[in-house]
């Protein structure tokens, strides 16, 4: 059985839940970071020396830490059916490609308003960087809407595990931001990916904090 160390609440946990839920997999979780600890502990440092969430480990003792990665590892060892990871090579590499954008362009984006709105006491709040935040998510989500225009779904006409990370950011982002600018294809997507089972399982049942 596969453990996955982190907490729920954390988005980097969320894609990889999200991922076995999707393929059907049983694992062990075990709350780690934030509130938890235990990432700090010399016996969770030698799993991962970054002292972060999430952490996967397999009972032979096979360790992988950074959920991308741990994203493209649960495609190719545990989905022979291309339930996430896409059976063609290109089709495969653009999911990858935009699993890459999120960590570089999406989540810095949006990563101060988040803190800011949901980790930040109201009265320490810096409303300007907040605001500019969104705005920058915003834009960048101009690109997926623009992308979304000419695609079902992220890497083309099926849900992948390139949807994953750009779907709990948007998740958070349509909640802390309600008068956002209309995207109606980035809504439709959405809309989709999130009555999927493994997203509402992983991401949609787990409180934004």
């Amino acid at each position: 059985m596969l453990t996955i160390w982190g907490r729920t609440n954390s988005s980097n946990v969320q894609k990889v839940m999200w991922a076995v839920s999707e393929l059907g997999l049983q694992v062990n979780r075990i709350d780690a970071g934030g509130v938890f600890g235990l990432v700090h502990t010399a016996g969770y440092l030698a799993k991962n020396p970054n002292g972060l969430v999430p952490t996967l480990e397999e009972d032979d003792g096979f360790v992988l830490w950074e959920s991308n990665s741990i994203l493209r590892y649960l495609g190719d060892a545990y989905d022979p059916n291309g339930v996430i990871r896409p059976p063609d090579i290109r089709t495969r590499a653009i999911a990858s490609q935009w699993i890459d954008w999120d960590l570089n362009v999406l989540w810095p984006a949006h990563g101060v308003a988040f803190m800011g709105l949901i980790r930040t006491p109201e009265h320490q709040r810096d409303e300007g960087a907040i605001q500019a935040s969104l705005d920058k998510t915003t834009d960048a989500l101009r690109l997926v809407e623009a992308h979304l225009s000419r695609n079902r779904f992220m890497a083309g006409d099926a849900f992948s595990y390139g949807d994953i990370p750009i779907g709990i950011i948007a998740r958070r982002y349509r909640k802390l931001y309600p008068a956002r600018p209309l995207m109606p294809n980035f809504d439709r997507w959405f809309e989709q990916i999130s009555n999927r089972k493994g997203f509402q399982v992983g991401v949609g049942s787990v409180p934004i904090t």
